[in-house]
């Protein structure tokens, strides 16, 4: 009697190479940056790169994503979030077959590189990126945009008080247009978002600004952004 043959052990099956990359977003000199790193290989047809590395042993995405943004960062992010996977054939700096985006968030007065490799680069003057990494950073500012009506995302990129102006000039530069100043605020109360503290702080020659802080009202609908259909120009 022949014996029939024994199906391939899964240790034989091919393994899927898997990255985590991180789009670590960041307000500078008016405008929105993102963190890369200087490639370590020299051969490498980009010279800078998104931060990345693949989980370690039994880590998760999200413990993987918080590992490398600290380390990118030097301290933990206000927020961090997945993106998505990308699995096409857009070349990876590191081969890998499957990336896993995840956005970070980061105030301009927590930047603190640990390392001399990291640079910060505005949006509109990326250099040339291996082609999933680029689709990874549009996809991140796709997200940020997406949500910005839902979630509190533009308060993690200011520190724990800040000015109206100050706000309303993030929310311009995630949203990559002006915003009417009235309208803004209308809105901005509508959300039921920030509270006023008893700190004031000069802005040029014109009286103090009072300091806002992040102090949403809990409410029976979930909404935590503002609504920017309120808006006008």
């Amino acid at each position: 009697m022949r014996e029939r043959p024994s199906p391939n052990p899964r240790s034989a099956a091919r393994q899927t190479t898997l990255s985590v990359d991180i789009v670590a977003i960041s307000p500078h000199s008016g405008s929105l940056a993102v963190l890369l790193n200087k490639s370590p290989d020299a051969r490498s047809r980009e010279r800078w790169i998104l931060p990345w590395d693949a989980p370690r042993g039994e880590e998760s995405l999200a413990d993987a994503a918080a590992r490398v943004a600290r380390a990118t960062l030097g301290t933990a992010p206000s927020a961090i979030e997945q993106i998505r996977a990308f699995g096409d054939n857009r070349r990876h700096p590191g081969e890998a077959e499957v990336s896993v985006g995840f956005l970070a968030l980061t105030p301009e007065s927590d930047r603190t590189l640990p390392d001399a490799n990291f640079t910060w680069f505005g949006l509109g003057n990326l250099p040339t990126l291996a082609p999933r990494h680029r689709a990874i950073i549009d996809a991140a500012f796709d997200a940020v945009r997406d949500r910005l009506n839902q979630a509190p995302l533009a308060f993690r990129l200011l520190p724990p008080t800040f000015t109206l102006s100050e706000l309303q000039s993030i929310y311009e530069l995630l949203l990559d247009r002006r915003l009417h100043k009235a309208s803004f605020r209308r809105a901005l109360q509508a959300a039921y978002l920030v509270e006023p503290t008893d700190e004031w702080r000069s802005e040029g020659r014109g009286r103090p600004a009072q300091l806002f802080r992040y102090a949403p009202r809990k409410r029976r609908d979930n909404r935590r952004g503002v609504r920017f259909d309120l808006l006008d120009g």
